[in-house]
């Protein structure tokens, strides 16, 4: 038993066990700091995907410094450490005080540095000059007689080199000590012994069960808070895992002002919070103004002011219908961060409003090489139905040019692990969207069809007069492609094409139809001017390109994934700041730690230990010898040197 026990102490007291300790920790850091930590689940989940996101759970990745195989390292690691220094100080230091004044004459000429000289004058006068010449040089020394009546004068200097060792090993203990102390180890205790859990749910705050708070008295913390313009909390949230805790403050805080400045390109350039703290034991409320890098300590929690947010902006749309035979359009207002429900029971729809940005800047070149520019408003909404399923949509405010031409874009993904997939629908001769949306109703418009295909028939046949079959033909023709379009745009032409057209010949019927389709589209356009009110189109290069991209726009319709378009018109902009709150007692520790560390290491590399002896013989010989206790360069150069100095000194 007692065999073993030794064993193990010899283990965790080792220097390889320390030093493999130290290892792990470094390549976890290394993971802690390339790996982006607290995000929410779904950023790892598009990031990793489904199976290495479950993965790197289990191994705790996504908050490193957190877990618990993490906080055990540490654990080791201060117990080896300490037991390294409980062994090894007590050693070192009685080195440090050591003299070794009972060196021997055969032991001191057995040394590789030294050398012998016959002195002049008196013991006393060689003394006194021996004497001088080490303590101007910064050595202690002490005088001891030596047998046969000689004299030994022992001398050391950076004998305080070895706190280098105690000052970098008790550095890495407090270091890690304040580590533990900011690691949540309470929390993970009583979330193993069942008394706290992590909360999934999306619910108000005050409703959060008390097994998911943490009380003012909790040691450390790193939480974060959201407070839009106006508005108070007296609790924050801690981001844990795939869910979160409330922590408790004991005060409040309230948002007076934010205010942002941005650069000419739109980029954000500095924001800043005004404050007020209230709480119980003021006289009168706290007012102070935080910035980036600027934060406020009160009752020994720091508040940052990490970033800003919507803080519930009011918005103000024309819901465009994108189905149908007419130009339908409805005024809705939505606020961020609340739904709204559009219809009822089977068919109703959810709008969440999840994010409004009153700038965005973005690279809009071909090549991805121009210059970044403010594209104006948008904003994040999904549309989510009945079943529960939901499509996450950003609509931008303003028309985007691409490719030299304007649009006004809306993205749209089925899952967060995906690319937004764009709709460009083109503006019309009045910047507006209006004119598309005309142009669409006419293309699904039956009664339409006819009128289209008698007009295009009248313009696209012969002079002359074609007798009245192939004109029938060519129109029913005409209809049925504006059909087949209508319900599903170029897909369902082509296959059309594939139904009723021989394999061979189906690359010059896709080419035909693609201009019946064309000259169709032109006739529609028309029609829909005439129904407007509006003057026919010239028959011009901007027409022809305006045409087709809306018959490309109107064929990724059936691909948007919902039967109307937010138009985004008028916006009340009200932002929220962002703030950071922390508890962290250790920090003071980490510091000292870090402090003791660059001491320790600063004596360790730059401060040499060295001894001289010289032994004053009655026939007035010194024998001088030297050591340190890193024999390299710097000992030769210094040997050669002193002998040179002892052998004018004692000439």
């Amino acid at each position: 038993m007692q065999t073993t026990s030794k064993r193990i102490y010899d283990l965790l007291s080792s220097m390889r066990f320390a030093v493999s300790l130290l290892t792990v920790l470094g390549i976890a850091s290394i993971i802690g700091t390339v790996l982006k930590q607290n995000e929410p689940y779904t950023n790892y989940i598009v990031q990793f995907g489904q199976f290495w996101f479950e993965v790197f759970e289990v191994l705790g990745l996504y908050d490193v410094y957190h877990s618990v195989w993490f906080l055990l390292i540490l654990v080791f690691l201060v117990l080896s450490t300490s037991l390294c220094i409980y062994r090894n100080s007590p050693t070192m230091l009685r080195e440090m005080r050591l003299w070794r004044e009972h060196a021997t004459e055969k032991s001191l000429r057995a040394f590789s540095h030294r050398h012998e000289y016959q002195a002049g004058g008196s013991t006393e006068e060689i003394k006194a000059k021996l004497t001088r010449f080490l303590a101007t040089r910064g050595f202690r020394y002490k005088t001891v007689a030596h047998e046969g009546g000689s004299e030994l004068i022992v001398a050391k200097a950076g004998t305080y080199q070895r706190l280098g060792y105690i000052f970098t090993h008790l550095a890495i203990v407090v270091i890690c000590i304040g580590g533990l102390i900011d690691g949540n180890v309470p929390f993970k205790i009583q979330e193993l012994m069942g008394y706290k859990k992590v909360e999934t749910l999306d619910i108000p705050a005050s409703e959060v069960p008390a097994e998911s708070r943490l009380s003012i008295a909790n040691l450390s913390f790193r939480a974060n808070m959201t407070l839009p313009e106006g508005t108070s909390a007296d609790v924050s949230f801690m981001r844990m895992r795939d869910g979160y805790l409330v922590q408790e403050l004991p005060f409040t805080v309230a948002l007076k002002d934010f205010r942002i400045e941005h650069y000419a390109t739109g980029q954000p350039k500095s924001f800043e919070s005004d404050l007020v703290i209230t709480d119980a034991e003021l006289a009168e409320p706290l007012e102070a103004t935080i910035s980036v890098n600027k934060p406020l300590t009160y009752k020994g929690i720091t508040i940052y002011q990490s970033d800003f947010q919507d803080g519930g902006s009011n918005l103000d749309f024309k819901m465009w219908a994108l189905f149908g035979d007419q130009v339908v359009s409805l005024p809705v207002k939505g606020v961020v961060h609340e739904q709204l429900v559009l219809g009822e029971a089977d068919e109703a729809v959810t709008l969440e409003f999840d994010d409004f940005r009153k700038f965005n800047i973005l690279n809009l070149s071909e090549d991805g090489k121009g210059k970044l520019q403010n594209v104006g408003p948008n904003v994040t909404y999904k549309v989510r139905d009945s079943q529960g399923q939901a499509r996450e949509y950003v609509t931008y405010m303003q028309p985007l040019q691409l490719d030299g031409r304007y649009y006004f874009v809306s993205g749209m993904r089925a899952t967060l692990q995906e690319d937004y997939k764009y709709l460009r629908i083109p503006v019309d001769d009045e910047f507006q969207v209006d004119g598309f949306m005309r142009f669409r109703a006419v293309m699904m418009d039956a009664k339409a069809h006819e009128l289209i295909a008698s007009r295009l028939s009248a313009s696209a046949l012969p002079a002359g007069g074609p007798n009245s079959e192939v004109q029938e033909k060519f129109e029913s023709s005409v209809r049925q492609l504006l059909k087949a379009f209508a319900l599903g745009g170029y897909t369902r032409v082509a296959a059309l094409i594939e139904e009723s057209v021989p394999e061979a010949e189906r690359e010059k019927a896709a080419q035909t139809y693609i201009k019946i389709i064309n000259g169709a589209a032109y006739e529609a356009n028309n029609l829909a001017r005439e129904l407007a009110g509006k003057p026919a189109a010239n028959p011009n290069e901007e027409t022809v390109l305006f045409l087709q991209d809306s018959l490309n726009s109107l064929s990724d319709l059936f691909f948007y994934g919902t039967p109307f378009y937010m138009q985004l018109k008028e916006y009340e902009h009200r932002e929220a700041s962002g703030l950071q709150l922390t508890r962290s007692p250790g920090k003071n520790l980490v510091y000292s730690g870090s402090v003791l560390l660059v001491l320790g290491i600063f004596a360790m590399i730059y401060i040499r230990e060295r001894r001289i002896w010289m032994l004053v013989k009655p026939d007035n010989r010194v024998l001088f010898a030297i050591s340190s206790n890193r024999k390299n360069r710097d000992l030769d150069v210094e040997f050669s040197k002193y002998q040179e100095q002892l052998q004018r000194l004692l000439a």
